[in-house]
């Protein structure tokens, strides 16, 4: 079941960025042409912010019966990385995010005028994409390194 979850987690992460920048591209060009914010703007907004909350909860089951987070060695031994990555820095930056894309989302959806939606989304859209680019682990990563895609 871990080994499942880690999966889905892993194609999750892809489905949250190519959200997030697909809602922040319309958010950007309806900002700069004062289009008239639509139906399926908003439902941009809504679904970005679905996926979000779906990959927080999968996260959040992970981060509980994880063996990197249950091992990991307590604070203050001298011993740092990929378990003080995973137990510290990816959790609570990753929630700080999707609180950042949570009210990014309730106030474009209550805003008055078409142009203050677009730029509500786009500025709340675009911190917590730079906040998630952080504390992704990738491959490339000094930190914590983790494959592009999970496998069985």
């Amino acid at each position: 079941m871990y080994q499942t979850l880690l999966i889905l987690h892993s194609l999750t992460r892809w489905l949250v960025l190519a959200s997030l920048v697909y809602t922040i591209i319309i958010s950007w060009k309806g900002y700069r042409t004062n289009r008239a914010f639509s139906g399926p703007d908003n439902a941009a907004r809504h679904v970005t912010a679905t996926i979000a909350h779906i990959q927080l909860l999968l996260g959040l089951y992970l981060y509980m019966i994880s063996p990197i987070v249950k091992l990991a060695p307590v604070e203050g031994s001298g011993i740092a990385g990929e378990p003080l990555f995973f137990r510290l820095v990816h959790i609570a930056l990753m929630v700080v995010a999707i609180v950042i894309i949570t009210i990014g989302s309730a106030r474009a959806r209550r805003t008055g005028t078409d142009k203050s939606k677009y730029r509500t989304m786009l500025v709340w859209f675009s911190v917590a994409l730079l906040i998630i680019l952080i504390a992704i682990p990738w491959p490339f990563s000094p930190l914590a390194q983790r494959p592009y895609f999970r496998s069985f």
